[in-house]
C-alpha cells in the first residue's frame, strides 16, 4: 500500500467516524422525542481503485406494521375516551338512585311528600314541601335536557374543529411528499421530513384510522380503514357546515344538522358502514346524532309520563278541559306532537308556584279551585300519588314497554345509561391496555441506549485508530524529508 492509499483510507475513515459520531449522538439526543425514528449510517468500499470507506445514506428504522397497529390503536382510545366523556356528563346530570339528586331519587321523595301531605291535608308545610318536591323533578329534568343540547352543541363544534385540522394535516401531509420526492438520496433530512410526516400522521389518526401506502420516491397515500382515499397525489377535501346552536328537535335526517363530505361527496358521519368510523371523528358525530338523542328520547319520555298521568280526564274534576294538570308544557298543556324537548321545558303549573305565598291550598282542592275547600279532605291527594306509583307503559321512548310505576322508569333511564357507560368504560380500558402494549413494542424497536453507546465506543476506537494511521504517515513522512 502506497503512503497516499493509506492517507487516503484514513482520512476517510476520520470523516466516517465522525458523522457516524454524529448520528449516533442524534440517536441518543432524541430517544425520547416522540415520533422518532432510530438512523444507521450506511458505508460502504470505495471502488475504482480508491482505498478507504464510503459514506453512504442514512437508513431510518421504523417498523410499519406495528406502528400501523399503533395508529389503529391512538384511533380506538379517541373514540373510546370521547364516547365516555360524554356518558360521564350524563351520568353527573342523571345521577344513580343512591345520590338524593338523582332523577329516580326525586321522584321518590315526590311520591314520599304527596303521601305525607295526604295523610295531613290540612297542614300548609306538607303541601309546600309536596309543591316544592315537584319543582326540584322539574328543574332535575331541565337541567339533563339542557345538558343533552349542551353536549350535543359542544359535539358539534368539535366537529367543525376537527375538520379544519384534519385538511390542515393533509395539506402538511402532501408537502411534505412534495419536499421528500425531490430529495433523492436518503440523508439526515430527508430522515427528519419523515419524522415529521409521522407524527403529522399520528395525530391524524386521532381523528380518523388511516393506513399509508408507500409510493414511489419515499413519497405515500393515505387511506381510511374503510376505504376512502384521503391522499394520493392531492389530499381530499372534508366538508362539514358547523352550528352555533343545535336544539333538541334539530337533526340530520331533517336537515338542520351537516352531514359530513369528502370532495363534495356525502358518506355517513358514523356507524359500521362509515368510511371514517373508528376515531374521534366518528366519537363527535355518534355523540350529536345517536348517543345524546337516544337518551333525550328517554328522558322526554319520562317528563311525557310524568305530565300525562297528571294531567289525565278525571283525575281533578276542577281543572276545566284541556287545561294543563301538575305538570306543564312549558306552563301550557302537553301535545304529543311536541314531545322531543319536553324534559328541559317541563314546568309545575303556575297556580302551584312556590312563590305564591298561599298557593299551595290547590294541590289539596284542585287546580280549577277558586277557594280553599276542607282542610281535611286528602282524597286528591291521595289519587295524585296512585296516579304516580300506578303502573304504566311509555307512550313513546326506546325502553318504555314494560308498564312502570313513574319511580321505576326513572330508575331504568338512570341503568340504562350507568350500563352504557360501564360498556363503554370497559372498551376504553381494553383499548388502552392494547395501546400500552403497542406502545412498548414500538419503543423496543427505537433507540436502545446502550447499543449507542457501545457503537459510540467502537466510532471511539476507529477514530484513534484512523488518527493514529495518519500520525504515523506524517512522522514517516518526516523522516523521509530528513533523508
Amino acid at each position: 500500500m502506497s503512503i497516499t492509499s493509506a492517507l487516503s483510507g484514513a482520512t476517510s475513515g476520520l470523516a466516517a467516524s465522525s458523522r457516524a459520531a454524529e448520528v449516533v449522538s442524534s440517536n441518543l439526543a432524541n430517544m425520547l422525542t416522540p415520533g422518532y425514528a432510530k438512523r444507521q449510517l450506511g458505508l460502504n468500499t470505495l471502488g475504482q481503485g480508491l482505498t478507504g470507506v464510503g459514506i453512504g445514506g442514512i437508513t431510518r428504522h421504523s417498523d410499519p406494521l406495528v406502528l400501523s397497529d399503533r395508529r389503529q390503536a391512538d384511533a380506538e382510545i379517541a373514540f373510546e375516551d370521547t364516547r365516555a366523556a360524554f356518558f360521564d356528563s350524563m351520568t353527573r346530570v342523571i345521577g344513580t338512585p343512591d345520590q338524593p339528586s338523582s332523577l329516580p331519587a326525586l321522584v321518590s321523595a315526590f311520591e314520599a311528600r304527596l303521601i305525607s301531605a295526604s295523610a295531613s291535608p290540612e297542614s300548609p308545610v306538607s303541601l309546600k314541601a309536596a309543591i316544592r318536591s315537584a319543582a326540584d323533578l322539574t328543574l332535575a329534568l331541565n337541567r339533563a335536557g339542557k345538558e343533552i343540547e349542551t353536549q350535543r352543541t359542544n359535539a358539534d363544534a368539535a366537529i367543525a374543529g376537527a375538520v379544519s385540522e384534519i385538511n390542515t394535516l393533509l395539506g402538511q401531509i402532501r408537502d411534505l411528499n412534495a419536499r421528500l420526492a425531490v430529495q433523492g438520496r436518503p440523508d439526515q433530512y430527508s430522515a427528519t421530513l419523515l419524522d415529521q410526516r409521522d407524527a403529522l400522521i399520528d395525530q391524524l389518526s386521532e381523528f380518523i384510522p388511516v393506513q399509508s401506502v408507500a409510493r414511489e420516491s419515499n413519497t405515500i397515500a393515505l387511506y381510511t380503514t374503510g376505504g376512502a382515499i384521503l391522499l394520493d397525489g392531492p389530499p381530499a377535501e372534508l366538508g362539514f357546515i358547523g352550528s352555533p346552536l343545535v336544539a333538541s328537535h334539530m337533526t340530520t335526517e331533517n336537515g338542520l344538522l351537516s352531514g359530513i363530505s369528502i370532495n363534495d361527496l356525502a358518506i355517513p358521519a358514523s356507524g359500521p358502514n362509515s368510511p371514517i368510523a373508528g376515531g374521534r371523528l366518528a366519537a363527535l358525530f355518534s355523540v350529536r346524532d345517536e348517543l345524546a338523542v337516544s337518551i333525550l328520547a328517554q328522558i322526554d319520555a319520562m317528563a311525557r309520563d310524568l305530565v300525562e298521568r297528571f294531567q289525565q280526564a278525571g283525575l281533578d274534576t276542577s281543572r276545566p278541559p284541556g287545561a294543563p294538570g301538575l305538570f306543564t308544557d312549558s306552563g301550557a298543556a302537553f301535545q304529543p306532537a311536541d314531545e322531543v324537548g319536553l324534559a328541559a321545558r317541563i314546568k309545575i303549573n303556575a297556580l302551584l308556584d312556590p312563590a305564591d305565598g298561599d298557593a299551595e291550598w290547590r294541590l289539596r282542592d284542585g287546580l280549577g279551585a277558586t277557594l280553599p275547600g276542607n282542610p281535611g279532605n286528602g282524597s286528591l291527594i291521595a289519587d295524585l300519588t296512585d296516579v304516580l306509583r300506578e303502573n304504566r307503559a311509555l307512550a313513546s321512548g326506546p325502553n318504555g314497554a314494560l308498564p312502570r310505576s313513574a319511580s321505576q322508569h326513572a330508575s331504568a333511564v338512570s341503568s340504562q345509561v350507568a350500563q352504557d357507560r360501564l360498556s363503554v368504560d370497559r372498551a376504553l380500558s381494553f383499548a388502552s391496555a392494547r395501546h400500552a402494549a403497542l406502545s412498548e413494542l414500538e419503543q423496543q424497536n427505537g433507540v436502545d441506549s446502550d447499543a449507542e453507546l457501545q457503537t459510540l465506543m467502537l466510532i471511539e476506537q476507529a477514530y484513534a485508530a484512523n488518527a493514529r494511521m495518519i500520525q504515523t504517515i506524517d512522522e514517516m513522512m518526516k523522516a523521509l524529508l530528513r533523508i
